[in-house]
């Protein structure tokens, strides 16, 4: 088999990166073996505000105009639905915070993504004396549907190879490389925190934050928004929210643990007084970079082999940029932004 790329990964940096070469017509394989889980257990919210601080996402805009007819697109070509539409209220804890809102939305770079009314809490089962403030321009992207649909799909068109990708196999040549029998022209690796074990690669600072989400059953609850306090409330329907997220530095495995069940629980009852029931529990590790921006780029010595990778807890919304930048970056020779280059770890 020849083809033009081998990509490692189908996680969001993989598809997106798919996505690419599907509209420049290029050829190519993905090897998965379903052993890195933090693109399916994301909560799958693109939000372009910081809701901690009240401050703008790194290029948010660029992100969210790439990003979103991305998603698009696959949804008309695999007739599916991945993008919900929906609002983002943060619960407010004092006037401080009230006041703090109110600045950020004049902020001229904030002000088409906040609302500068404060919306007055009526569900009884959620203790917000202050309100909300509300987030435009947001939505969930349901991650599992994707990458089940889009591995179905790259099945269908004999592009999946759904096994481990031995590294110590592939020959490097002068102008392409082999890789048991798929000569292939480029290789890009997208696993996720599976780099650490990439002999090409593991030397970059890649940092690992496990994150566990619940899913409960919460009749009375009755909220069509994403309310993002301690932790934050995602409707699914069916009466079923995602509660998340925990942020555990030390943790590697993708094992569920009664501590993170424990966590959210304990952080969520401080403002819902509504009976619910937990009906699921998923862990999976994050790749996250200490600069928090993605490491994209060639390998210094190889010059065919890149990385796709550390796209941290916002994947949805930077997965097509950075997917766009690298395809650029190799087919047209365009500079990569030098905040995403991996460059800067070598330099």
């Amino acid at each position: 088999m020849k083809v033009d790329y081998i990509i490692v990964g189908c996680g969001l940096a993989g598809i997106a990166f798919c996505e690419q070469l599907i509209t420049a017509n290029k050829s190519f394989v993905v090897f998965d073996n379903q052993s890195q889980q933090s693109s399916v257990v994301a909560g799958g919210l693109y939000n372009p505000v910081v809701l901690k601080r009240f401050t703008s996402v790194w290029k948010s805009e660029e992100q969210l105009e790439l990003a979103l007819p991305m998603y698009q697109s696959i949804e008309d070509k695999l007739q599916i639905k991945i993008d919900y539409k929906i609002p983002v209220y943060r619960r407010f804890n004092s006037n401080e915070e009230q006041n703090n809102w109110f600045a950020a939305s004049d902020n001229p770079f904030l002000a088409n993504h906040l609302s500068s009314k404060i919306i007055k809490n009526t569900n009884p089962h959620i203790q917000a004396d202050f309100g909300f403030g509300e987030v435009l321009n947001t939505g969930r992207i349901d991650t599992n549907a994707l990458i089940t649909s889009y591995k179905a799909s790259l099945k269908k068109h004999h592009q999946l190879i759904e096994e481990s990708f031995n590294y110590n196999e592939l020959k490097l040549q002068e102008s392409d490389m082999l890789y048991q029998d798929i000569l292939a022209t480029q290789i890009v690796f997208a696993e996720g925190f599976g780099l650490k074990q990439n002999p090409f690669f593991n030397n970059l600072p890649l940092k690992e934050s496990k994150g566990e989400l619940l899913t409960i059953h919460a009749p009375e609850l009755q909220i069509d928004y994403v309310l993002k306090s301690s932790v934050f409330i995602l409707p699914l329907g069916n009466h079923l929210y995602h509660i998340g997220a925990t942020y555990n530095w030390n943790d590697k495995t993708n094992n569920i643990t009664e501590e993170g069940r424990e966590e959210l629980l304990k952080k969520l009852k401080t403002f819902l007084n509504c009976s619910f029931k937990v009906v699921n529990q998923v862990a999976g590790i994050r790749p996250t970079v200490k600069d928090r921006r993605p490491l994209v780029g060639k390998h210094p010595k190889h010059h065919n082999m890149y990385i796709l990778n550390g796209l941290g807890t916002r994947g949805v919304m930077i997965g097509p940029y950075v997917a766009k930048q690298l395809f650029n970056n190799i087919e047209n020779k365009q500079i990569l932004d030098n905040e995403i280059d991996i460059i800067r770890f070598y330099s």
